[in-house]
Parts: C-alpha cells; structure tokens; sequence
C-alpha cells in the first residue's frame, strides 16, 4: 500500500464498549492511532479514525476482516478506506 495512513469509520447505535473494541484490533495488529474524533449525537455513535498501518504485524485485510466481525458484533458499520481514496471520494 503506497500510502500507510488509512481512515477507520464507525457509526451506529451508542453501547459501552465500542471505542475499546475497535481500538482492541488496532492495537493487536501494531497500528498506530494517529488522530482519533468521535462523539454521539442522541443515540448514535459516530467516530473517524486516522490510522498508521505502516508497521502492522498482520495483513492490512486481516485487520478489515477483524473489524468488520466487530462491527457485526456490536451493531455497528465500521469502514477502513485508505487515505488517498477517503479523500478522492470526498473532495469538493
């Protein structure tokens, strides 16, 4: 991957336990959480990750694969877009 940085998206229904989970992966892998915003707005949860995976000790679809089965666990969508893509998709 050319770029390192990708952008990890949550948002759901708010429940204890949804920053620890997906942290939890992270962390297991070796990535690095680079800036982390996130807050709820009446019951939703919503958070945006910016995430170095530059020095992760597992495949980068591995760590989508984990997230996702969290996300499914939780209730919640997560998304992992690589940073260049984020940004295509979202410029103005």
């Amino acid at each position: 991957m050319k770029n390192s940085r990708v952008v990890v998206t949550v948002v759901g229904k708010d429940k204890v336990g949804i920053i620890a989970a997906v942290t939890g992966v992270l962390a297991e892998a070796g990535a690095n959480i680079l800036d982390i915003s996130q807050t709820i707005m009446q019951d939703f949860f919503t958070m945006i990750m910016i995430v170095d995976i530059a020095n992760i000790n597992t495949d980068y679809s591995t760590v989508v694969e984990k997230l996702g089965k969290v996300g499914k666990e939780l209730g919640v969508q997560i998304a992992a877009q690589n940073e260049e893509v984020f940004n295509y998709m979202h410029r103005i």
